[in-house]
């Protein structure tokens, strides 16, 4: 074979020249490169890439692992940048870990591996009963992971490897009573000081500006006075309800769905009963609860005897007094409407019949079954249009299961236009104008779902801003998948001074009355350095009990020198403005704070434990040359929301 391809070199280059040029005729040269696309580089770890496809699969693991452990919980927390940036912290982590315990050649035996498969649950609840290993559930439990089990175990030995790097670590770290003493002391110390502010906020009225102010401050921040980023965007939905208004159901499949489902749309049967209630209480005393069982037994022979007494008896013995007076009468009722003992009864007797005692959390019963209601099969024209609606929504649904992967590949593939996939699946192109890039609160999100932050980290991508690519589909709440692309793009820019000279002059006027204050704070504290009588009365503080103060001055009164005491500062509060400090007295924890100081040791113990493994990990880091090349998310400043439609 060999041979044949070296002796005849120019027929096999003429074959791969059919096989290669058509299929970049068919898909292009960007089809093969966006096929092996992976993604930019997001982080490097001891030399080795992770590109954003890695990232982004890194996070669905997370996610489908959270959402296993917690059905309940809405994954939508977990869709936002700052979350995202911790999967690739962990990501980097883990990395560093394994390349830590590969240069260390730390390995797990095959006696270690087999201990730990021993000690899993997940593993220990496939086993039979004589003991031994399903191995057909084994291998669908490697394979509910993507993996076989020979991988699954490959995972298994790897991370008991990666744990060996910083368990070490955890394993010795100790703090002493000692350090746990000292370290919670200084935590709950109180101090004795005297606090002088000046607020900003009293010097507003001082402040006075030209325009030459306005116009240098403006000219020095025009950073701060610029126009938000937006997008003018259209954009298609793939939803339950957007494709509900493009079924048509016949006739035939409404009567079909009708006769298939009447017993379900029918009335429920309804019942009507008397009863006696003995009460007894669920945790009575048994002698109490027996002489209350023997009082029912003795009326049950009494209207057993004379039927047509009972609801005269139910009068002068029942103890419900909501349908005593009414001869026992608890008028017609469903099931689920009474405790399941008493209904079990009621639905298990004919017309008239009087049950046994029934015993239930309320007492001991006595029932007469009076009536019965049958069901009542609602007529087909009465139910159509509740049918139309039901079963639209079926075919939607089902339609959508169907629709989902032709809508995902038709924006990927045909990715210059909306309009193929919108012909394709009868969808509508919609519009928004002035979407920007920061993501809602979760609660605004569902009301709004171009606010969704997958979306919008698509819509303001490079792909999407520059070459005006649709979106991949974005699912933005379930059976929900969103495409879009921008039109028109508006940079942040700087606004005209006009526009926000009020927002200026507010600014600037702030900072100058920050100034005033701060000066007029230094020139007391020079003074009180040479006279302190003239300060307010002392107050007692600490982390716990602020008395109203800021953090700032909390913080500089409790760094102060206790062994240079008194401690006289002065403390910068930046836009609120300056604050002076005297530090008196140090004073022991409150009694109450003793019992807290000790409870705290093992915690302590686990936090300086904690620290030590962060700050191992740290060096691993510098050691592996870990570096993350995307920048950490900021937080959306409140009350800043995503426009759209």
């Amino acid at each position: 074979m060999f041979d044949f391809v070296r002796n005849n070199t120019k027929i096999m280059m003429g074959i791969l020249f059919l096989l290669i040029i058509p299929s970049f005729v068919l898909f292009g040269l960007e089809g093969y490169s966006r096929f092996n696309d992976q993604g930019a580089v997001v982080a490097k770890v001891n030399g080795n890439k992770i590109n954003q496809a890695e990232w982004d699969a890194a996070h669905k693991r997370e996610v489908d692992r959270i959402r296993a452990s917690m059905p309940s919980i809405d994954v939508k927390i977990f869709d936002t940048p700052e979350a995202k940036y911790a999967t690739l912290e962990r990501l980097v982590r883990d990395q560093v870990i394994a390349a830590a315990a590969q240069k260390m050649q730390l390995v797990a035996s095959d006696t270690r591996l087999a201990r730990e498969l021993q000690q899993s649950p997940a593993i220990a609840a496939l086993r039979t009963a004589d003991g031994k290993l399903d191995m057909e559930r084994y291998k669908q439990l490697a394979a509910s992971q993507g993996m076989t089990p020979e991988m699954f175990e490959m995972q298994v030995r790897a991370d008991l490897s990666n744990r060996q790097v910083i368990q070490g670590v955890q394993a010795s770290a100790y703090a002493t009573q000692a350090q746990t003493q000292t370290a919670m002391n200084a935590f709950m110390q109180r101090r004795e000081v005297q606090v002088l502010n000046f607020p900003a906020a009293d010097y507003l009225s001082k402040v006075s500006l030209s325009d030459a102010d306005l116009q240098a401050y403006y000219d020095k921040n025009t950073a701060k006075f610029q126009s938000t980023e937006s997008a003018d965007i259209e954009y298609v939905i793939l939803d339950i309800e957007s494709l509900r208004q493009t079924v048509v159901v016949n006739e035939q499949e409404l009567k079909t769905y009708y006769e298939q489902n009447l017993q379900r749309l029918s009335s429920k049967e309804e019942r009507r009963a008397s009863h006696i209630l003995i009460t007894a209480a669920k945790d009575a005393p048994e002698a109490d609860k027996k002489t209350a069982r023997a009082k029912a037994e003795a009326l049950l022979k009494d209207v057993k005897a004379k039927p047509a007494s009972f609801a005269e008896v139910a009068r002068k013995n029942s103890q419900d007094p909501g349908s005593a007076v009414k001869g026992g009468d608890l008028d017609f009722f469903a099931r689920g409407a009474m405790v399941k003992a008493f209904e079990d009864a009621a639905f298990s007797m004919k017309k008239s019949d009087i049950s046994e005692v029934v015993e239930s959390e309320f007492g001991f019963h006595i029932i007469q079954l009076t009536d019965i209601k049958s069901p009542k099969a609602q007529s087909f024209e009465s139910m159509r249009p509740a049918l139309e609606a039901d079963l639209k929504k079926q075919l939607a649904q089902r339609k959508f299961a169907e629709s989902a992967e032709t809508f995902t590949n038709m924006v990927y593939e045909q990715s210059d236009s909306l309009k193929p996939v919108a012909d394709k699946l009868k969808l509508s192109i919609q519009k928004a104008n002035q979407v920007i890039r920061q993501p809602l609160a979760s609660a605004q999100q569902a009301k709004n779902p171009l606010a969704h932050p997958t979306l919008l980290q698509a819509l303001f991508s490079e792909a999407s801003l520059q070459k005006q690519r649709n979106t991949e589909a974005v699912e933005v709440a379930p059976s929900t998948l969103i495409s879009a692309r921008v039109v028109k793009h508006q940079p942040a820019a700087a606004l005209p001074l006009a526009e926000v000279k009020d927002l200026v002059k507010r600014n600037l006027t702030q900072d100058k009355a920050a100034e005033m204050a701060k000066t007029q704070g230094e020139q007391k504290l020079a003074a009180l350095k040479i006279n302190a009588d003239s300060l307010p009365g002392a107050i007692v503080i600490s982390r716990e009990k602020t008395q109203n103060q800021r953090p700032q001055v909390i913080d500089a009164a409790l760094r102060a020198d206790p062994n240079q005491l008194p401690v006289l500062n002065g403390v910068d509060l930046g836009a609120q403005g300056y604050s002076v400090v005297r530090v008196t007295k140090v004073l022991a924890p409150e009694a109450d704070s003793k019992v807290l100081i000790a409870q705290a040791q093992q915690q302590f113990t686990q936090l300086w434990g904690s620290a030590e493994t962060q700050a191992y990990l740290a060096q691993l880091k510098r050691m592996m040359k870990a570096e993350i090349l995307v920048t950490k998310p900021v937080l959306a400043k409140p009350g800043q929301e995503t426009k759209g439609a």
